[in-house]
């Protein structure tokens, strides 16, 4: 194991480390991203093995990052000032301790029978979220439209939990082209269609989810063979007119899985 001690900003290796946290295009020039948290990186570890490097702040880490980092003696260790090592760690609430990870590739299935098509999500911790909601129902893969935002960097993966080690995931695609070529029903989420739970959801089956604020594309609703709602309490007359991406992604994957269980027992 190699152990730095680093205390300028101007360190080579801390710059490159700020890079991989603010930029999507350095994450996928280097194949490589940032994790924070023991349970993160313990995830990781599961799936992938070790990280490439570990990092830790100067001071007291909580008792389960020390566990982790004596568990991990054997992999490259960079301590850093406490300031220095709050400007990598995407929450004020740190445990203590990061890891620099390699970025892996998706491994799709060759035969897909429940996916996710998600448009133009903006916010990390909604992606991430809906990542883990997709992982958890069994979802088989997640496509991500070119204007989603980055499904790896710190933020993103904190709000996974894991679901990015887990769940292939597949960027930058045509939303058309991904619903053309789905051989099964495609379904998008919106304010006003078909009820959700009129749908027969045991065949193969993809949901497409839009972008926050401006829902999906006109293009993509005209592209599915359904546009789905989710039925709500008082629809129409309170000013909360519908849930938010991730709550309403989250209904929608587990009533497909709620439909399948049913038809196995």
């Amino acid at each position: 194991m190699a152990f730095k001690h680093i205390t300028s900003r101007d360190n080579p290796i801390f710059k490159q480390l700020r890079k991989l946290v603010d930029q999507s295009r350095e994450r996928k020039k280097t194949a490589s991203t940032l994790l924070e948290g023991v349970h993160l990186i313990e995830a990781y570890l599961q799936v992938y093995g070790e990280p490439r490097l570990l990092i830790i702040p100067e001071g007291q880490s909580s008792v389960e990052a020390t566990a982790l980092i004596q568990q991990l003696a054997d992999v490259d260790t960079m301590l850093l000032p406490t300031l220095m090592f709050a400007e990598l760690a995407p929450v004020a609430s740190s445990s203590g301790v990061m890891a620099l990870v390699d970025i892996p590739e998706a491994q799709v299935p060759a035969s897909i029978d429940f996916a996710l098509l998600i448009e133009d999500i903006q916010d990390p911790g909604n992606l991430g979220s809906m990542l883990r909601t997709a992982a958890a129902a069994g979802v088989q893969v997640a496509y991500l439209t070119k204007g989603c935002t980055d499904a790896w960097s710190p933020k993103a993966l904190r709000g996974g939990q894991g679901a990015q080690f887990v769940l292939p995931v597949i960027e930058s695609v045509d939303a058309l082209e991904i619903v053309n070529s789905f051989a099964g029903q495609t379904l998008a989420l919106t304010m006003h269609g078909e009820g959700l739970y009129q749908q027969s959801l045991r065949e193969p089956v993809l949901f497409a989810v839009g972008n926050e604020g401006a829902g999906i594309s006109a293009a993509l609703q005209s592209a599915v063979n359904t546009c789905v709602t989710i039925p709500m309490a008082h629809q129409g007359t309170l000013a909360i007119e519908s849930l938010n991406a991730a709550a309403a992604t989250a209904v929608a994957l587990f009533e497909c899985q709620r439909q399948r269980r049913t038809r196995a027992s």
